[in-house]
């Protein structure tokens, strides 16, 4: 079944749709029409409204007469068929399953094959609703023979023109819209303009090497991670009891290290700002390409899913899908134009800014600085803590005067050894930032509390196991605490140096160079193209809004005020049917021996049709019942009766199966077999069997022979039109 015209499922309360047209199906499938009502039929309805909308070719409507009766075969239903195509004769055929009130014929003259059949679908989604098709159907039941064709420019007489030109403004209104400004947002994009509108790299570069080692800027950044992993093994070597207590951390270059990570870093840096400028154009040329490549960028292939040729389909598409959204001209121009500013190429030169950001001269002088190192924190609660320490350890009788001293002047010592393999200094000197341990006032405070505990102990005189339990605490706690110290001083300087922030440097750095490598130099030519076609959509669209705007509603130009209509229209409209009044109008002058169009007196002012513009008094000519849908935004069908000079149609009948109608206008559909006629009036009038019958345009005969056959009243079928209220 053809997906452009029906839904795939029906909607549960309305109407089920099939499609029966030859080009719906493969030619070599003898049962896709007969599975298509086989599915219909299984389709849930609830009883009593069964509801079918089905749309097949004009010229096989009779064909397919068991496929319509079919529909019945559970009960009642109701149908509206859409008869599409109009056959070579200009005659339709239909079966009497297709009869008023159960069924009715919407005849679409126009031929709706290949892309085209696509435009059906908006009318058999409207029809599909249970209200229009129940409103479609009861205005067709009122028609002539439950057959009628869509046309336009039909309600348009019953509007006056402050009407048309308010509803001309509403919908220019509603088309254009407002003015946006163009920094709106861009919104959703297909997946194909993704990738030029972010940062990302696609899947398909993830694992190219834009910097190779060989090449100058990726040497650099070689030497400048080999620096930062040198720096960051000899913070791990000076750090911890191995870096005070041995020569480890005296014999580690650190600052040497961190001095080679700064230049490492700078140098990378300005090489990468080299690059940024060499090739900083919008759209880097051929020659820039060879710089670029010269330096140690390696630009791929474009990947298949970013691709010149791609962004066209994938633009119109974007188009397509914010106008049938139903968004005003121009947000859809403001939305047009910010992609086009976002996919915009500007240039590798516009990303140093960025690089001063991620390295800049400050971030480069704090590596390069000379950092102090500060150990033993506070100094008088260094001075008072070492004090007690010492008192603890001079309350042993007699050796009291030597031990608590001893542990004053361990923890001056350790504090002197913390000074000495302070990390900021090299091992030759040349590089040395200073610092300070607290030695003096751990001195002091040692000396001090010892000599204090020893007159305790001479006082007090404890047990000797009092003093051979305070000895081993005070000893162990002084080296303990110097260890602490050395530690703590030691990551203080290193995150002051803040060494891990070169190597958070160094991988901004390398992205950015991959993001600038892909979307301003390799995607440069396909955004450019991108963003002249976004900018080109932009500007064509503000065009028609602006076109739009000027153009001269329906009380300002036109004949009759009225804008042109543009689209589809049939070439030639049946002939509407006539009213009793009408008839019996004719009649009478086909007795008095004038034609239907024979008038020998002129109208009244009344009955003049405005064609001029004129304030003529409108015809108040009876039309047919009119058919309004519920106020939902869907079209208006309207069936009514369009008066028409044109002779009034004959009557034959024939032994052909089914019904036709002939559309007025069209050749003439030749002569009975049996039958008479006769004169040279405006119409004729055939008689064969009795059913079925043929509605045609004979040639003109004599008035005599259209007053005989006045009691015959001929039926065509009377336009229905659309239009939206």
């Amino acid at each position: 079944m053809s997906r452009d015209v029906v839904p795939d499922r029906p909607v549960p309360g309305h109407a089920v749709c099939l499609d029966l047209r030859a080009e719906a199906y493969d030619p070599e499938d003898r049962y896709g029409p007969d599975a298509a009502v086989r599915r219909a039929l299984a389709a849930p309805q609830p009883a009593g409204e069964r509801r079918f909308l089905v749309v097949d070719d004009a010229d096989r409507l009779v064909g397919h007469q068991l496929l319509h009766e079919r529909l019945s075969s559970y009960g009642p239903a109701r149908v509206v068929c859409l008869a599409v195509g109009a056959p070579e004769e200009r005659t339709l055929r239909r079966t009497l399953t297709l009869r008023p009130p159960a069924a009715g014929v919407l005849w679409l003259l126009d031929g709706f094959h290949g892309p085209d059949t696509a435009a059906l679908r908006p009318l058999v989604d409207v029809l599909a609703t249970p209200e229009v098709f129940d409103a479609v159907l009861d205005a067709l039941c009122r028609v002539a023979d439950g057959v009628a064709v869509p046309s336009v420019r039909i309600l348009e007489h019953d509007l006056s023109d402050e009407a048309r030109a308010r509803a001309w403004r509403q919908a220019v209104a509603a088309l254009t819209g407002p003015d946006v400004p163009a920094a709106g947002s861009v919104g959703t994009v297909p997946g194909e303009l993704a990738p030029l509108l972010d940062e990302s790299v696609p899947g398909s570069l993830a694992g190219h090497d834009w910097l190779p080692a060989q090449g100058r800027i990726g040497a650099r950044l070689r030497a400048c991670a080999d620096a930062l992993d040198e720096a960051a093994d000899g913070h791990a070597r000076v750090r911890g009891p191995a870096g005070l207590l041995t020569r480890r951390a005296a014999d580690t270059d650190l600052p040497g290290a961190v001095e080679r990570l700064g230049t490492a870093l700078r140098g990378v840096r300005d090489g990468v700002a080299d690059v940024l400028a060499v090739a900083g154009g919008p759209r880097p040329s051929v020659e820039e390409r060879g710089l670029l490549a010269d330096r140690g960028v390696r630009l791929p292939e474009l990947p298949r899913e970013v691709t010149r040729t791609g962004t066209v389909p994938a633009l119109r598409d974007h188009t397509r899908e914010l106008i049938a959204r139903r968004l005003p001209l121009r947000s859809v121009a403001a939305r047009l134009t910010a992609l086009a500013a976002r996919t915009a190429p500007a240039g590798s030169a516009a990303r140093l800014t960025t690089l001063d950001r991620i390295c800049g001269p400050a971030r480069l002088d704090r590596l390069s600085a000379q950092h102090p190192f500060l150990a033993g924190g506070s100094r008088p609660a260094a001075a008072a803590v070492t004090a007690l320490l010492a008192l603890l350890a001079g309350l042993w009788p007699v050796l009291g005067w030597v031990l608590g001293p001893a542990v004053g002047l361990l923890a001056a010592a350790l504090a002197y050894r913390t000074l000495r393999h302070r990390p900021n200094r090299s091992p030759d000197g040349r590089l040395d930032g200073g610092g300070s341990a607290g030695v003096a006032p751990r001195l002091a405070g040692g000396l001090a509390g010892g000599l204090a505990g020893a007159v305790l102990g001479h006082l007090l005189a404890p047990p000797l196991w009092v003093g051979a339990l305070t000895l081993p605490v005070a000893v162990g706690c002084v080296v303990l605490l110097a260890l602490r110290d050395w530690t703590r001083a030691v990551d203080d300087w290193w995150d002051r140096v803040d060494a891990q922030d070169a190597g958070r440097a160094l991988q901004e750095i390398r992205a950015l160079v991959v993001t600038t490598a892909v979307h301003d130099w390799l995607f440069a030519e396909v955004r450019h193209h991108c963003s002249d076609g976004a900018g080109a959509v932009a500007r064509l669209l503000r065009g028609l809004a602006a076109t739009a705007d000027t153009h001269p509603g329906p009380d300002e130009g036109g004949a009759g005020g009225v804008p042109a209509v543009r689209g589809r229209v049939p070439a030639r409209l049946p002939r509407p049917s006539r009213t009793r009044r009408a008839r019996s109008t004719n009649r009478r002058r086909s007795r008095a021996g004038t034609g239907t169009t024979g008038r020998t007196t002129p109208l009244p002012a009344r009955c003049r049709r405005r064609t001029d513009g004129s304030a003529t008094p409108r015809s108040r000519t009876p039309r047919s019942p009119a058919l309004r849908l519920p106020a939902t935004g869907s079209p208006t069908f309207r069936p009514t009766t369009v008066r028409s000079s044109a002779t009034r149609p004959a009557r034959t009948r024939s032994a052909d199966p089914g019904r036709t109608h002939r559309i007025p206008g069209s050749p003439p559909a030749g002569p009975s077999r049996r039958g008479w006629s006769g004169g040279t009036g405006t119409g004729d009038r055939s008689w064969s069997t009795p059913w079925p019958r043929t509605w045609s345009r004979g040639s003109p005969r004599s008035s005599t022979a259209a007053g005989r056959a006045s009691n015959a009243t001929p039926a065509t079928p009377a336009g229905c039109g659309s239009t939206a209220r």
